[in-house]
């Protein structure tokens, strides 16, 4: 079936470049396909541009704010517009990294215990023993991520001319640092229910795997299937994603970030968040782990739009 297929990109977030260049991949996958694309670069006129371009569906290919936390979900369901991935009340509870951990905790979801600290007190001293990472609570892409450890250049306590996230949020984030590997699980919803797409392992060249890391060709290597990683604490991986993508109600594809002490086995597996609108880029992992099993990009973008059409026939 040819659809009208709005693909919405861009917006005014942290990640605008990264959202252009999933929103350019999936709208080119979508011609081919052969349907028909209209692209949408979202300003405050986004209602306006949508109701005229009345699409059958709406490629939600934003990340961050306001594209993944809630905001255009309601203004899509107010629009009675069917759309890809999470809906209104899932995205406001898993960019939040503290409410998705209450959502996702108490079911036996691994995560590292964190603490919300008012930024002006790192200046004071430190909210947990060293080492820890302090994040945005709501923020994706690693943005505004600082790992602060015993010897590192922020000063102890932090001072304030030195650069890091306490310059831009009012409020953070603090968790144990977990050493050991980044690993990486995609869920893609299917006739079956979810299923696993595979884990794959970053290992970032030089310091560890921040935005440059992730968006940068050359900085990163991708090692999908992962290697060497015990049966059980695959398996253990690969069912907290499933489960994680289930309790908060994601739709289409989500991808769960994981941290794994590989010394401690199993016991040292901790979910770090869930992403409801993970990259379509060349460098993306959803894309990467749907080619490792024989899926194409133009088939993962069908599979999507078809989830989302199933939705809104179903309301």
């Amino acid at each position: 079936m040819i659809l009208h297929v709005a693909v919405l990109m861009g917006g005014w977030s942290a990640e605008r470049a990264v959202s252009l260049v999933s929103g350019e991949g999936v709208a080119k996958a979508c011609e081919s396909l052969g349907h028909r694309v209209t692209r949408i670069d979202m300003d405050r006129d986004v209602a306006a541009r949508l109701a005229e371009a009345a699409p059958d569906v709406v490629f939600n290919a934003l990340h961050g704010t306001p594209g993944e936390d809630g905001t255009v979900q309601g203004l899509l369901d107010i629009m009675g517009l069917a759309y890809t991935h999470s809906g209104l009340a899932t995205s406001v509870i898993a960019i939040d990294k503290e409410l998705s951990k209450q959502a996702l905790v108490p079911h036996g979801i691994r995560m590292p215990v964190g603490t919300i600290v008012k930024s002006e007190s790192l200046y004071e001293g430190d909210p947990i023993a060293r080492p820890y990472v302090l994040k945005p609570v709501n923020e994706g892409s690693s943005v505004g991520v600082a790992i602060v450890t015993r010897e590192g250049n922020y000063g102890n306590p932090i001072a304030r001319d030195a650069a890091g996230p306490w310059q831009t949020f009012g409020t953070l984030l603090a968790e144990p640092y977990i050493k050991g590997r980044e690993l990486t699980v995609s869920v893609l919803d299917t006739a079956e229910g979810p299923r696993a797409l595979g884990i794959t392992e970053l290992i970032p060249k030089n310091g560890w795997y921040d935005y440059d890391a992730k968006y940068t060709d050359g900085l990163t290597t991708h090692v999908c299937p992962a290697e060497n990683i015990p049966a059980d604490v695959a398996a253990s991986m690969l069912a907290m994603s499933i489960e994680s993508h289930r309790l908060l109600g994601c739709r289409g594809v989500s991808r769960s970030d994981f941290r794994w002490d590989d010394e401690l086995g199993e016991a040292g597996l901790y979910l770090l968040e869930v992403n409801t609108q993970p990259g379509m880029t060349p460098l993306s992992l959803v894309p990467e782990q749907a080619r490792a099993i024989g899926m194409s990009y133009e088939t993962l973008v069908q599979a999507i739009i078809d989830e989302a059409l199933a939705r809104k026939a179903a309301r």
